[in-house]
């Protein structure tokens, strides 16, 4: 349908027609998009009623503005997960249909912080065993993983053979993971994450921050994990109460 026949707001037939021209592969992922002058002659719009619709397309993480330089195309995310599903980085991985891989940095004892020994409270920790982690998807890093588990509960020399934590703490300590209690923030540019991550400087992470704990709610792992965000969305489904 042309726009001069669409009776909604322009800005909302704008977007329309971008988002369809980006699914028609007339403008791809990275790719730059004309400027506002060459696409309000293009669409035939005024360049504010663009500018509406780019500032909306920009919220949905459909394009990225960067200012000075252009508006490019947002590569689709691969995976996509209900925030609400408590699912370990290597399933959501395999549901995709990729092969699920780590790269591992580090791993040791230390001693916890007040923060940390507070984050496992009731349960005593004199120490944590801090485990960081690429996660890769068919050998493509994907994930930065910091990972911090009470000593005991899961061995470090078998670490390196066990993709996946929750796996490793139900076989060697019977612990099972039920559920956990996350948070998440946007993140802004950290020189030693984004270059293990392959990412340019402007692109943004996803932090997702999560205590688990066992069905006798007793905690057992603190994960902070860097998701790549052109890679991973999250959604949630809410409920009218």
């Amino acid at each position: 349908m042309s726009i001069k026949l669409d009776s909604r707001h322009l800005y909302l037939q704008v977007i329309d027609k971008i988002k369809e021209d980006i699914e028609k592969g007339i403008y791809k992922p990275k790719q730059k998009l004309p400027s506002e002058f060459q696409m309000s002659k293009l669409i035939g719009v005024s360049r504010a009623t663009l500018r509406e619709a780019l500032r909306i397309l920009e919220e949905e993480n459909v394009v990225t503005r960067r200012h000075g330089v252009g508006t490019f195309v947002n590569p689709k995310p691969v995976f996509s997960s209900g925030i609400e599903q408590l699912n370990s980085v290597t399933y959501m991985i395999e549901q995709s249909g990729k092969t699920p891989g780590s790269q591992f940095l580090s791993t040791e004892f230390q001693e916890p912080t007040e923060d940390e020994r507070l984050k496992f409270n009731p349960k005593r920790v004199d120490k944590l065993a801090k485990i960081e982690r690429v996660r890769t998807a068919d050998d493509v890093p994907v994930v930065f993983c910091i990972d911090k588990v009470p000593e005991g509960l899961v061995p470090l020399d078998m670490v390196h053979r066990e993709d996946s934590l929750f796996k490793l703490l139900e076989s060697y300590s019977g612990k099972r993971v039920s559920y956990a209690v996350a948070y998440i923030e946007p993140i802004g540019y950290h020189d030693r994450i984004y270059e293990a991550l392959h990412c340019s400087p402007e692109q943004s992470l996803l932090l997702l921050k999560q205590m688990h704990y066992t069905d006798e709610d007793e905690p057992v792992l603190y994960s902070a994990n860097f998701f790549r965000s052109d890679v991973f969305s999250f959604h949630v489904l809410r409920k009218r109460l």
